[in-house]
């Protein structure tokens, strides 16, 4: 139900382009976010966006990583700048619905950063 894209390798300092579209199965569409799971480690949050726009980002991405949502389209993108090797994971779309936050996880898309 959620199909994410944009994944892929760069070196530090690029920049990646991630977007997840839902399909119009799921409705009343609340949140949206995108979280990220590197080797050994837990998934964590990246950044979340609020249905009117609110953006939420870890401390550790905040002036590097841009959340927005498009909501005619049902689009959560997250665009990431100045990369660093630490960013380097699996990183999965998130969306939730009022009566069931984080509800919905899209499949993941990997993506690499070089030093």
């Amino acid at each position: 139900q959620l199909q994410a894209c944009g994944g892929g390798s760069v070196q530090a300092g690029g920049s990646l382009r991630l977007s997840c579209a839902t399909s119009g199965r799921i409705s009343s569409i609340n949140d949206m976010g995108w979280f990220r799971q590197a080797p050994g480690k837990q998934r964590e949050l990246v950044a979340e966006i609020s249905r009117s726009g609110s953006p939420n980002y870890a401390d550790s991405v905040k002036g590097r990583f841009t959340i927005s949502r498009d909501n005619a389209k049902n689009t959560v993108y997250l665009q990431m700048n100045s990369l660093k090797p630490e960013d380097t994971a699996v990183y999965y779309c998130n969306v939730g619905v009022p009566w069931a936050p984080r509800v919905y996880w899209g499949q993941g898309t990997q993506v690499t950063v070089s030093s």
